[in-house]
């Protein structure tokens, strides 16, 4: 089979020309494939819940600039370098935006079109090779991020044998695979009985949906707004809430009721510092019990040495996922046991041009925890 399907010469992209300026149209010289990468057709980009304020300077991101902004994407392979040797032109592929360094995968990583990490071996990705992202109609990308997907599978009619999704439907797999990092970093088991906190969030609520689908016995989920937390319950009977109070006692005692508890995943928000969720279930593990950390908080935490020794309590924090992880979960979501869509709780909440930038980053900003936004060069 040939390495390439055409080419135009030229393409549309997005391009952040500076923070203190919005985003601009332009046409630019389509990418090429050499060694080591593939051009992708995008057929659907992700947008963050807060994509504006990181383009607009307020969440302090650093990146390069002139930038051609983006994220996780779906996609369509069009050219493949020469040392491509399973991918093929026309294959559909999930595109990761987490690009690490071939030579130094732990030292230098970024998130495509997003920040250029904070060391010199990240800045040197972003700057370099790697630099324009997935708000385009093509994209150039690291062939180890291309990850195959079973179009037939997951595109396919139900009547025959497909899961029946839309290719924007996928665009759910990049936020339901943060906490599947961490959910399987700490070995969570089927039958295991697991606090999510806080669980009405983005990716909370994507950590109670992966969760179920990995066999927890019991999902405990935690957060501060009651109506939030009935609809999560909608999800699934093994769905249980815990409110958080600020009283440390009594969501103590409101954990023991559904106890043991095996597994504590916390994805808390920068503000959470001192929030009184981190000590109340720490208090309540069972012997042997494990701690997730995905959360972004900022500032030091206190922990209670002695429990932790005494308990033979253990901690892990993860950052996104790995490779392995992805190709795991890609399997989860093929075989249909974490279901997207409509039977899975989970929407579209809008499709968008390159040029409807604007109204995409808005939506994003004010959609539900189960809507995805894609942008649709």
């Amino acid at each position: 089979m040939a390495n390439y399907m055409p080419l135009p010469e030229t393409h549309r992209v997005l391009q952040l020309t500076s923070i203190a300026e919005p985003l601009q149209l332009k046409t630019a010289p389509t990418p090429q494939s050499g060694p080591g990468s593939v051009v992708v057709k995008v057929l659907a980009a992700s947008v963050l819940s807060y994509s504006g304020d990181i383009y607009n300077g307020q969440r302090q991101y650093p990146f390069p600039q002139p930038l051609v902004p983006g994220a996780s994407a779906i996609g369509r392979i069009v050219t493949v370098g020469p040392d491509a040797t399973t991918l093929v032109p026309s294959q559909l592929v999930f595109l990761d935006c987490t690009i690490r360094g071939r030579d130094n995968p732990t030292g230098a990583m970024i998130l495509s079109g997003i920040i250029e990490g904070f060391t010199e071996a990240s800045r040197k990705l972003m700057h370099g090779e790697w630099r324009d992202s997935t708000y385009a109609e093509y994209t150039k990308f690291p062939l180890e991020n291309c990850i195959p997907l079973d179009e037939q599978r997951l595109l396919g009619p139900v009547d025959a044998g497909g899961l029946g999704y839309c290719v924007e439907d996928l665009l759910h797999i990049s936020r339901l695979l943060v906490p599947y990092g961490g959910l399987d970093d700490v070995g969570l088991k089927p039958g295991e009985t697991i606090v999510i906190a806080p669980a009405t969030g983005p990716f909370g609520s994507a950590a109670v949906r992966v969760a179920l689908a990995m066999g927890a016995g019991r999902v405990i989920a935690m957060g501060r707004s009651e109506t939030a937390l009935k609809r999560l319950c909608a999800l699934d009977n093994r769905i249980v809430t815990v409110q958080i109070t600020g009283n440390e006692q009594s969501e103590t005692e409101a954990l023991k009721r559904h106890g043991p508890i095996d597994v504590f995943f916390d994805i808390s928000p920068p503000m959470a510092v001192d929030s009184t969720h981190l000590k109340s279930v720490i208090a309540v593990l069972k012997h042997g019990g494990r701690i997730s950390l995905m959360g972004g908080v900022r500032g030091d935490l206190s922990f209670p040495y002695a429990a932790f020794m005494q308990r033979n309590l253990s901690m892990k924090g993860t950052f996104m996922f790995s490779r392995e992880q992805i190709l795991s979960f890609v399997k989860l979501i093929q075989s249909g046991l974490l279901p997207l869509g409509e039977k899975g709780g989970l929407s579209v909440g809008g499709k968008f041009g390159l040029e409807k930038w604007e109204e995409a980053f808005e939506k994003a900003r004010v959609a539900g925890t189960g809507e995805v936004v894609a942008i649709v060069p």
